[in-house]
């Protein structure tokens, strides 16, 4: 088994500056710090290539947002987004702030929902999704989808056969209304099995790195044998989170342990990941000052250059209160895209905010006119994004 050893003095020091140089396609002009800090002076900008509306389509490719409504008219917010190039959708069951349903009634609604969201798209729409199965399930019974088994019951069955059919029935319920991009599997280590987070929710097949890895297997290969892609989760580790990021600032610096890359390490080394969603935790192990999705020494030179993995990085729900009410919105994105994160995504449950898409490509134009992104960094995420994308 490929175990990662990361020395303390390289835990510390964000790998060093010889691991960003080496790392193809990260920002690292100008900084071999190992996190990224707002800079005071902006260089010099130029004209975007192709233009102003050119530079906005591919920034928008590169958000996927929540909405609400079960059904979407010409009119709507959301369809106008798809329309201007919005690059994908995330469905939820409920709403956080209502406690109604939100876009999944039945699989004859949602069905027609993607239907109408794909259509208005002129390209290829990510719809994405939570179906980790178990209680994290957007489609389940009480909305007309078969229940499912969670994570946890699956990997202490440890089964490859009980696992593959778990998939599939998985993966069935997705294609039967369209969905391309599922945010699983959770590849945490069960460290703690009192976590708010992994463990009490039945999330992580298993504290035994052996046990994930085998499960999560099965998992993908079942996603990829029906054309929809997954998402490993939570880099760098989250299975020994007290708490919850979606809701607070969570802090496990003390807990987290080295051996919980080791899912992420081999799953990729096997060439089974087709992205990775970066966590919003702090973790001082790996960077002092910055949460993991914000972070150039746990994105880039760990995930990027340790790990080599050089395909999408996604991003926990960028309105979370672990970042937000830190950073701010804009500061977390422009945060987000110089740690090397790709694909940006807003949950629209925290807050709901219908110009969300507008707001955030503005922000993103900014730090482009102020060189605090370059257009070629923004066009390597387009290239990176491209490959979750469904094939038409």
């Amino acid at each position: 088994m490929d175990s990662v050893h990361l020395p303390r003095r390289l835990l510390l020091a964000g790998l060093g500056s010889a691991a960003v140089a080496t790392v193809t396609g990260c920002e690292s002009r100008g900084a071999t710090s190992a996190t990224p800090r707002p800079t005071t002076t902006a260089r010099p900008s130029r004209a975007p290539r192709g233009g102003e509306a050119a530079l906005r389509r591919k920034i928008a490719s590169l958000l996927v947002v929540g909405f609400r409504g079960d059904r979407v008219s010409d009119g709507d917010w959301i369809v106008k987004a798809v329309r201007g190039g919005l690059g994908g959708v995330i469905l939820f069951d409920q709403d956080l702030e209502t406690k109604s349903a939100r876009n999944i009634r039945s699989p004859q609604q949602v069905t027609r929902l993607v239907k109408t969201l794909k259509d208005a798209s002129p390209g290829r729409l990510i719809v994405s999704i939570d179906q980790e199965g178990g209680r994290t399930s957007r489609l389940n019974p009480s909305n007309g989808f078969p229940a499912t088994k969670s994570q946890a019951e699956i990997g202490a069955e440890n089964s490859p056969a009980a696992t593959r059919d778990w998939a599939q029935g998985l993966v069935a319920s997705l294609t039967r209304i369209g969905v391309n991009l599922n945010y699983a599997p959770v590849v945490d280590l069960n460290i703690n099995p009192d976590s708010r987070a992994i463990g009490k929710l039945g999330r992580s097949f298993s504290a035994d790195p052996d046990v994930v890895v085998s499960n999560a297997t099965e998992e993908i290969q079942a996603h990829r044998a029906a054309g929809v892609k997954t998402v490993l989760k939570h880099f760098p580790g989250s299975g020994s989170a007290a708490g919850n990021t979606d809701f607070e600032v969570v802090d496990v610096s003390d807990t987290w342990q080295e051996r919980e890359l080791e899912p992420f390490q081999r799953l990729i080394r096997a060439g089974l990941a087709d992205s990775v969603m970066a966590a919003h935790l702090l973790n001082k192990q790996l960077d002092p000052d910055y949460p993991a999705s914000l972070s150039t020494a746990t994105v880039t030179d760990l995930l990027r250059g340790r790990l080599g993995w050089h395909g999408p990085v996604v991003s926990d729900d960028m309105q979370a209160v672990a970042i937000t009410d830190r950073f701010g919105a804009a500061e977390a994105v422009a945060l987000a895209l110089q740690a090397g994160l790709d694909l940006l995504v807003f949950a629209n449950q925290q807050v709901y905010n219908p110009r969300v898409v507008e707001e955030t490509v503005d922000t993103i134009m900014n730090l482009v006119r102020t060189g605090r992104v370059s257009e070629n960094r923004i066009d390597q995420s387009v290239a990176r994004v491209d490959s979750l994308r469904p094939q038409r």
